[in-house]
């Protein structure tokens, strides 16, 4: 290069220019992209919001109106064990088909004014749809505070002719915790008319656990619900079905169901790794501690309203409210994987929850 060429000086400083701004960018494309916490990501179009801890695929709110209320599937623990049932919505190979409403993490109950919330599913005959309510997912907000981000959810509990009997706000709130993945869900629920939740077996807090989490079984058995339909639990193989329920009165595998507990835990093996499931009851909640509607079969459930039920008549409790009152539910669900969950581990997430 002439230095005495004003052109050539021009056109090499260009040149270094160019040369440094390609370093710089793909620099910029090697640095690797920040990992959130926590993440939710909408996506209107299919009426789903995807749920990532730690750039990792946690769990799913859909509200598509194909399903009978909103749901939270599939849930994923930090080691990639799916702990929700796949069926109705993605059948897995040697998993029960029974209970189709049984779907992921969901709230709802049997007996709103008469009307049947949770046995609802597409597998209801059209004429016998006016005995069943429906919850309508109407809007979402996310939203990001001091505890990090939260998913805020508006709904409505309607009858089959499309009259309110609820409105639902709720909020989820998604994270990790010495290693376990916690969600924390408190509903209100508030009456547009006088609303009364007779006591019924079926509620409130419903989780449908994959195979590997039920307990072995070998033998048959039969269900009815509030309607009188019968449903008939085969007996399947057992190979790799390992779990085993412990509430917090000491009370394990079926002598779990229809007493009284502050937490339960369903722990058991997936793929050779231990997996454990601990469902949370708050002090502030009606009935509080809650009933368990804890079944071998996969359903694990929490359920303060049922009292007549699960006392075989020596409690009831007919809980009401009128026009314009409100009462709130409040839930944590804990999933720890790579070692079991301990009761004194289940324990600090109980006072962490409730202080």
């Amino acid at each position: 290069m002439n230095p005495s060429n004003p052109y050539q000086s021009l056109q090499h400083k260009t040149s270094l220019l160019v040369i440094a701004m390609l370093a710089y960018g793909i620099l910029m494309a090697q640095k690797p992209t920040e990992v959130k916490p926590v993440e939710l990501i909408p996506h209107p179009q299919d009426s789903v919001i995807d749920v990532y801890i730690d750039g990792r695929p946690f769990t799913s709110y859909r509200y598509t109106q194909k399903l009978e209320k909103p749901v939270l599937y599939p849930i994923v623990s930090a080691h990639d064990k799916t702990i929700t049932r796949g069926f109705p919505l993605e059948p897995r190979p040697g998993e029960r088909i029974d209970h189709p409403h049984h779907v992921g993490l969901w709230f709802n109950y049997g007996d709103v004014n008469g009307l049947d919330f949770w046995n609802n599913s597409s597998a209801i005959a059209s004429d016998q749809l006016i005995h069943y309510g429906k919850i309508f997912h109407d809007a979402y907000q996310i939203v990001e505070d001091q505890e990090g981000p939260a998913l805020k959810v508006q709904c409505t509990w309607k009858d089959h002719a499309g009259q309110a009997l609820l409105k639902e706000s709720t909020i989820f709130r998604f994270k990790k915790d010495r290693d376990a993945y916690v969600i924390d869900r408190l509903t209100t629920l508030e009456a547009l008319q006088e609303v009364s939740f007779e006591d019924n077996k079926e509620g409130v807090l419903g989780m449908r656990v994959a195979r590997e989490l039920e307990m072995p079984s070998n033998k048959p058995d039969l269900f009815t619900d509030a309607q009188g339909n019968v449903t008939a639990i085969k007996v399947l193989d057992n190979s790799n079905v390992t779990g085993d329920y412990l509430s917090s009165e000491g009370l394990k595998g079926d002598a779990v169901w229809g007493t009284r507990g502050r937490w339960v835990r369903l722990a058991g093996t997936m793929e050779g790794m231990p997996v454990s499931i601990a469902i949370i009851d708050h002090p502030d909640n009606v009935g509080y501690p809650t009933y368990w509607h804890a079944r071998g079969y996969g359903l694990f459930a929490a359920n303060p309203l049922g009292q007549a039920i699960f006392s075989e008549g020596k409690e009831a409790l007919h809980f009401k409210l009128s026009k314009g009152e409100s009462t709130t539910f409040k839930y944590r669900i804990v999933i720890q994987d790579n070692r079991e969950m301990t009761p004194q581990q289940i324990e600090q997430f109980v006072i962490d929850f409730t202080n």
